[in-house]
C-alpha cells in the first residue's frame, strides 16, 4: 500500500514540475520552421495570385500592391504558340506598311440590313451632296448585306450593290461574319480607304462633305472600346480563350464602326483571335453567360494590337439611357430640330459599366487632338420618321 501511495504521489509531483531545460530548447526550432514556412507560402501565393485592390496589399507597404509587386521578381514571360507568332508577325507587318493613297480616295458605306433600307431616300439625298462639292461620284461606294430578302431599291446609288449575303442571327458570330463579308467585298476596290458599317436604322447627321473630311483627314479608326468589369463586360469572358486572349485585355464596345483600310486588312488577316470569339463568346455559354461577339471581338482585338490607333468611341450615336436591352427608338413624333441639334452637338462619349455600382466613364471626343462633335450618324430610327427627316436634313447640323 505504501509503495502504491508513493507511486501516485510521485506521478502527481512530476506533472507540476517544469519541463527539463533540454526539451524546451528542442521546441524553439520547430516553431521557427513553421513560421518561416507560413511566410514563404504567403509570399509564393501573393506572387502567383497578387491580391490587387485588396487590403492585404498594405501588409508590407503603405504604397499598396504596386510596391509589393515591384519588390517581387518579374513574372516569367509567356511563350507564344506558333499560331500566335505567325499572327503577330502578319499584324505587325500590316501596321508597319505605309498606306498607298489612290488618286481618288473613297469611303465605303456598308449597310447591314435584313432587306430593303427604309432610309434609302435619305441616303440618296446625302450622296447627292457629293455632287455639290465635287461634281462626280468618285468619293464613295455602297455595299448592302441583306440577310433575309433581296432589297427593293429607290436610289440609283444602291442598284446592284448587294453582295453575296448569308443568314444573320442577333447575338451570334454570324453578325461578325457579315461584317467581315462586307469588308472583304469593299476591300476589292483599291480606292476605298475608309469603311463605315451602318444598320438599316441608321441616318446621316451631316452632309457628305463634312463626313468625308472628318474621316479622311485623320489617321485613326473610330472603333468603340472600353473596359467593363461588370457581368455584361468582363463577366462574359471565358478562360477557354487562353492563352491567346487574356481577361485583362477583354473589352466591350458598340459594333457600328468606321475603319481605315489598314485596320480592315488586319481584320481580314486574322483567324486565330476570331476563332476564339467564335468558339467561346456566344449566347448560352457555361454558367448561363450570354456573350456577344459583335460587342467584344473588335474592341478586344484592337486593344491588344493597336490601342492608340482607335478613337475608343463610335461615330454612330445611340441612346441607351432607358436601361433596356435595346436602345431608344425615334419615331416620327420625336423628330425635331432640337433633337437633331442636340445629337449633333454632343462632344463627349459616355460609357456606363454593368457593375452593381455602375460607373459612368466620360471622355472628350478628340479629333486630331482637338475636341469636336462625336457623331456622324445616329440610330435607332423607325421607318415612319423618314418624311420628317427628309424635310429637315441637313439644316439641323448647324456646323
Amino acid at each position: 500500500m505504501k509503495t502504491a501511495q508513493v507511486w501516485r504521489i510521485g506521478m502527481k509531483d512530476m506533472q507540476i514540475l517544469p519541463a527539463p531545460r533540454q526539451r524546451a530548447h528542442l521546441k524553439k526550432p520547430t516553431w521557427i520552421i513553421v513560421l518561416v514556412s507560413l511566410v514563404s507560402m504567403f509570399l509564393v501565393c501573393a506572387y502567383v495570385y497578387p491580391p490587387h485592390n485588396s487590403a492585404a496589399c498594405y501588409v508590407f507597404s503603405s504604397n499598396g500592391c504596386n510596391a509589393f509587386s515591384n519588390w517581387l521578381p518579374p513574372a516569367p514571360v509567356r511563350e507564344f504558340t506558333d499560331e500566335e507568332i505567325s499572327s503577330r508577325v502578319v499584324i505587325r507587318e500590316i501596321l508597319n506598311t505605309p498606306p498607298v493613297v489612290p488618286k481618288n480616295p473613297k469611303i465605303a458605306f456598308m449597310f447591314l440590313s435584313p432587306g430593303s433600307l427604309p432610309f434609302e431616300k435619305l441616303w440618296d439625298k446625302f450622296f447627292q451632296f457629293s455632287f455639290v462639292w465635287q461634281g462626280n461620284e468618285d468619293r464613295f461606294s455602297v455595299y448592302v448585306h441583306a440577310s433575309k430578302e433581296k432589297p427593293v431599291h429607290v436610289s440609283r446609288y444602291f442598284l446592284n450593290r448587294e453582295i453575296r449575303s448569308d443568314k444573320v442571327v442577333w447575338g451570334k458570330i454570324s453578325m461578325v461574319d457579315a461584317e467581315r463579308r462586307l469588308l472583304t467585298n469593299a476591300l476589292k476596290d483599291p480606292d476605298n480607304l475608309h469603311f463605315i458599317l451602318l444598320s438599316d436604322s441608321c441616318i446621316p447627321l451631316h452632309d457628305f462633305e463634312y463626313v468625308y473630311n472628318y474621316l479622311m483627314d485623320t489617321n485613326i479608326s473610330f472603333i468603340d472600346c472600353f473596359e467593363d468589369p461588370g457581368p455584361h463586360g468582363s463577366g462574359r469572358y471565358s478562360e477557354h480563350m487562353l492563352p491567346e486572349v487574356e481577361k485583362k485585355d477583354f473589352r466591350k464596345g458598340a459594333q457600328w464602326f468606321t475603319m481605315k483600310r489598314q485596320h480592315a486588312i488586319m481584320v481580314m488577316a486574322d483567324n486565330l483571335y476570331y476563332s476564339k470569339f467564335r468558339d467561346y463568346c456566344k449566347p448560352g455559354m457555361e454558367r448561363n453567360i450570354n456573350c456577344y461577339s459583335d460587342e467584344h471581338y473588335l474592341p478586344t482585338f484592337f486593344y491588344m494590337f493597336d490601342p492608340t490607333g482607335i478613337a475608343n468611341w463610335s461615330v454612330t450615336h445611340v441612346d441607351w439611357s432607358e436601361g433596356k436591352w435595346h436602345p431608344k427608338s425615334y419615331g416620327a413624333q420625336d423628330i425635331t430640330y432640337e433633337l437633331m441639334q442636340n445629337i449633333t452637338s454632343i462632344a463627349e462619349s459616355v460609357h456606363v459599366t454593368s457593375a452593381e455600382r455602375k460607373e459612368i466613364q466620360t471622355r472628350s471626343c478628340l479629333w486630331n487632338g482637338n475636341q469636336r462633335p462625336c457623331y456622324l450618324f445616329a440610330r435607332k430610327f423607325l421607318p415612319d420618321a423618314l418624311d420628317n427627316l427628309m424635310h429637315i436634313f441637313p439644316n439641323y447640323t448647324g456646323i
